[in-house]
């Protein structure tokens, strides 16, 4: 097996470093544990509180019924039978049997109709999902290597924000809810959660026999079937509202319609209209003439003298956007992050090439992919502006993360993201790319977004020996996901180094990580080191071939012919424009909503 290219379930590294030395394992140091032991009880609390302000807002809304005892028999209960609801209800998930269990365990279910059965199916996965947290976190005190830490990490983070993003479904979805929440947000929020915890087995997998198998078997008890309850969630939900097209999600047509007839009205600000028209204004106005409210600079001039301070100091949970402006000059920083309580950040740097955020954490330091992106956004509302984002591990180190992205109603403008496998992951939520650069080999943009890209420039470079490139490797796993990479109006190039032996390395646009993988290009230059298949299988199976969804709209160039393409059921030239449309700003991530407040230029439809 070449490097790079790994096998399904074990895309995050161990399979492409069988044939290396192995790496020394070294422990968490024990001082480590006290600030875990600490942060324990808090991560129970704030779970808690979140399930019972939740439950809270759910009976008020349904009326919570106790289960019938058989006459004459305390303590005994009925053959439990599911109501017509509940099968009804049930028949339209992915795992039936588990929602009809689930749900027969629920107080109220065999009283509640269909409708209700979708609020209750909320409360009940957020509380497994609450409880799971919290056994979860109480493992923190074992002592374990340096890799399985990090995937033990991963698994507390993700759920951590898995509790944060179905509780936010949940209060959407409760009658009198007027939090202006949309369908397309719930099962955006549905979707992240459902992803988390794909990402959280994914970073015991990746680690392979190097990963304590002890703590990996008590993670996976205690997260027993928490994929299934938010798919099924997802399915109750998505059943409950309009139904897709061929997997394209088209939720809320009414809304959809009216958000195309605003855009009609704001076309000639060129912003999309999920920005705020404050944040507009930041994103169209020169470096100098904005007031920052935090400056970062090496030399000591700012505010701080490094982005970790700056993030630090910023509020949480501010409505309000908060500007840091880092000033040019290269700064290493030991994997920064943004997270989810850091709202509306927003980064302004001096340009491409002069601020400069650096990193070298690769999977071959025993941590996951996950924990290896040199910058990591999760907080709400992150736009990044002028600022290169660099992993240097190199080729041979595999999986190296220059740029994370799991912010929902995420924008990244005018960037340049530098690395080699991995380079970007697009791991969940909305996301928006334009005019950026992103360099890179092996499923060098990568992830569970709703992700469009437009007007950026894709560069392909050369890879290690007997190595393929595959620009993307998407990695929807269940059809009511509304996720998917959508690059569109853009350029697929070379760059130097790979054109002078391109004949060595072919360039495929991508491969499908998960089962429903989803992918398309739209009116797309393509040089001609993309090979004239197009797209790659995983492996040498035909996982997901007939599943997945790749399609390409009005491309050119040498690498856009269609006519040598793979002949797989799961590929398709597309020829409708209402087809292609789909994936446009406007109708993929409903930019139309929320764009125009970052201040980013961009086109709703498909005309650039």
């Amino acid at each position: 097996m070449g490097y790079g290219k790994l096998e399904p379930s074990d895309r995050g590294g161990a399979s492409a470093q069988s044939n290396e030395s192995e790496i020394a394992t070294s422990h968490q140091p024990p001082s480590a544990t006290h600030g875990r032991k600490k942060n324990k009880k808090l991560i129970f609390l704030a779970a808690l509180s979140i399930v019972l302000i939740a439950a809270s807002a759910v009976s008020a809304v349904l009326l919570i019924g106790v289960r019938t005892r058989a006459s004459g028999q305390p303590g005994t209960t009925m053959p439990r039978k599911p109501t017509q609801a509940i099968s009804k209800a049930c028949s339209k998930t992915r795992y039936p049997n588990l929602c009809v269990n689930s749900l027969l365990d629920f107080p109220g279910a065999m009283s509640a109709s269909e409708e209700d059965l979708v609020h209750i199916s909320f409360n009940m996965t957020l509380q497994h999902l609450s409880k799971a947290l919290y056994s979860t976190s109480e493992l923190t005190s074992i002592q374990m290597d340096s890799l399985t830490r990090s995937a033990y990490d991963v698994c507390l983070e993700l759920l951590d924000d898995s509790v944060d993003a179905v509780a936010r479904a949940l209060s959407s979805v409760s009658i009198g809810n007027g939090g202006g929440s949309t369908n397309h947000d719930v099962v955006t929020w549905l979707s992240a959660a459902l992803t988390n915890q794909e990402t959280c087995g994914e970073g015991f997998e990746e680690g392979g026999p190097k990963v304590n198998g002890n703590v990996k078997t008590q993670v996976a008890e205690k997260l027993k079937d928490l994929s299934e309850l938010v798919s099924n969630c997802l399915a109750l939900f998505s059943g409950s509202v309009n139904d897709d097209f061929s997997g394209v999600p088209i939720q809320n047509k009414r809304r959809l319609l009216a958000a195309e007839n605003e855009e009609e009205d704001n076309i000639s600000g060129d912003f999309p209209r999920w920005l705020k028209r404050n944040d507009r204004r930041l994103l169209g106005l020169p470096v100098s003439a904005i007031q920052a409210d935090i400056v970062v600079s090496k030399d000591g001039n700012g505010t701080y003298k490094t982005i970790t301070e700056a993030i630090k100091k910023a509020p949480e949970y501010s409505d309000r956007r908060t500007i840091i402006y880092v000033r040019a000059g290269r700064y290493e920083e030991n994997n920064l992050k943004v997270g989810r309580k850091k709202k509306n950040l927003m980064f302004i740097g001096d340009g491409k090439g002069k601020t400069v955020i650096s990193g070298g954490k690769s999977v071959w330091e025993n941590m996951t992919t996950f924990h290896t992106a040199s910058f990591a956004a999760t907080g709400a509302g992150f736009i990044a502006r002028d600022i290169t984002f660099v992993n240097w591990a190199g080729p041979a180190r595999h999986q190296a993360v220059a740029l994370r992205v799991g912010a929902d109603h995420a924008v990244v403008y005018r960037c340049q993201i530098l690395g080699y496998q991995d380079t970007l992951y697009v791991h969940s939520n909305r996301q928006f790319f334009r005019e950026c650069e992103v360099y890179g080999t092996v499923d060098f943009i990568f992830g569970n977004a709703a992700v469009v890209f437009q007007n950026c420039s894709i560069y392909a470079r050369k890879p290690m020996a007997q190595q393929k490139n595959t620009i993307t490797a998407q990695n929807r796993k269940d059809p009511n996901q509304n996720t998917g990479i959508s690059i569109h109006a853009s350029r697929i190039l070379a760059t130097s180094d790979l054109e002078a032996s391109k004949g060595s390395f072919p360039t495929y646009l991508g491969r499908p990580w998960k089962m429903y993988a989803r992918t398309v290009y739209m009116m797309t230059y393509m040089g001609d080191h993309i090979h004239p298949r197009g797209w790659l299988e995983w492996n040498t199976s035909n996982f997901a071939l007939n599943t997945c969804y790749y399609g390409e709209y009005m491309n050119s160039g040498p690498g856009g012919a269609v006519g040598q393409r793979v002949k797989w059921s799961g590929y398709r030239v597309i020829t409708s424009t209402v087809e292609a449309s789909k994936f446009t700003v406007a109708q993929f991530i409903f930019g139309s909503s929320w764009l125009p407040s970052t201040g980013v230029a961009f086109s709703a439809g498909l005309s650039v």
